[in-house]
């Protein structure tokens, strides 16, 4: 299973276009509200420079990359929560991702018009993330109403939950999203259970024209992101979409012309893994190498159970070793000499870049 990442924003904003860029797929693209109505999706895999040396090391039949889920989730607009735009049916979309990329339209594009006056990446951040918060402001009172009528049949019933949400409730209130590093690993589970949008992590994809590229950062832009906690990726939708769909020969030259290092996929694909706080490990098996990406601070038999169940049921030990260890050594032979491959129990903790060899018996 993928991680999967729901792009957001004002209709308009170029999310479809900077999703066209970023899977290649031809989803339709229009300057009018709502030509998104059923979320896209694209599964993305996941750039990994350590992954192809080592691939060119070993030169395998086979290679299986980790990949990331992109969802291209319709506009929002004010009053969403009450329906407005069909904007209950796409908010229920959002509850379903595991982060959330907020693209602001930062391009004038006069041809592109804009569902509010003028281009002002403040106001629609406010817009959005407002009729989120309302909407998960809903959930939650309702589930307060519902623990009340519960406590009339007994005074104990559903009080840890009423003060979990009562907690919840004073973030909502205040604006703000909810910040889940104030709640304990038991309260976490719980929180989960009920869905809300704004536990998720959110970073902004500022959508900016070709001129903004050379213009970046933008002042009042970081700091209205900053104020938020928020990361930001700043990309030109309609450039990267154009050299998406040029030979790999002729990208090069173009990418040149407007001094880019990297598309920004790579970009956002780092974000949302940092956001996320995901990490990649790595299996040779047979003629077959595989990348799988986990949250970091998953045991080692967690991470066996993550390529089959009966790993985890059936853990023993691992043969672990470092990825960039094993590309310097050249081989495993190599680097068990060297004293680099080392036995793992159950409890280690995975770290990023691992190679592990799952011993099991089931």
């Amino acid at each position: 299973m993928s991680f999967s990442c729901g792009f957001v924003g004002l209709p308009n904003s170029g999310k479809s276009t900077i999703f066209n860029a970023l899977t290649a797929l031809a989803v339709p693209c229009q300057p009018y509200p709502f030509c998104t109505i059923d979320p896209n999706v694209g599964v993305v895999p996941v750039p990994d420079g350590r992954f192809f040396s080592l691939v060119g090391l070993l030169k395998p039949e086979k290679i299986t990359q980790t990949t990331i889920e992109f969802i291209d989730i319709a506009g929002l607009i004010k009053d969403a929560h009450k329906g407005e735009g069909l904007g209950n049916r796409f908010l229920s979309h959002i509850r379903n991702v595991d982060a959330i990329a907020h693209v602001i339209r930062v391009f004038e594009a006069g041809q592109v018009p804009h569902v509010y006056a003028g281009v002002d990446p403040a106001r629609d951040m406010d817009i959005v993330e407002t009729e989120i918060i309302i909407s998960d402001l809903e959930i939650v009172e309702d589930r307060i109403k519902k623990i009340e009528r519960l406590a009339k049949i007994s005074r104990d019933k559903g009080q840890a939950e009423m003060e979990l949400l009562l907690r919840v409730r004073r973030y909502l209130d205040a604006g703000r999203f909810v910040v889940m590093d104030d709640f304990d690993d038991t309260e976490t589970q719980v929180l989960r259970t009920f869905n809300l949008i704004t536990t998720k992590p959110l970073f902004y994809i500022a959508n900016v024209d070709e001129e903004g590229l050379a213009e970046m950062p933008q002042p009042e832009f970081e700091e209205a992101a900053r104020k938020r906690g928020r990361e930001v990726v700043y990309i030109c939708g309609k450039l990267e979409q154009d050299l998406s769909a040029l030979p790999e020969d002729e990208r090069a030259s173009f990418m040149e012309l407007y001094d880019m290092k990297e598309f920004s996929i790579e970009k956002i694909i780092h974000v949302g893994y940092r956001i996320l706080d995901l990490i990649t490990f790595y299996t040779v098996v047979g003629k077959e190498i595989r990348a799988w990406t986990i949250p970091r601070g998953t045991t080692c038999s967690g991470a066996a159970g993550k390529i089959h169940t009966d790993m985890e049921k059936g853990f023993i030990r691992a043969e672990v070793i470092n990825i960039d260890d094993f590309i310097m050594c050249g081989s495993e032979h190599a680097a068990r000499e060297k004293g680099l491959l080392r036995l793992e129990g159950r409890d280690y903790l995975v770290e990023d870049g691992d190679i592990l060899h799952v011993r099991f018996n089931v």
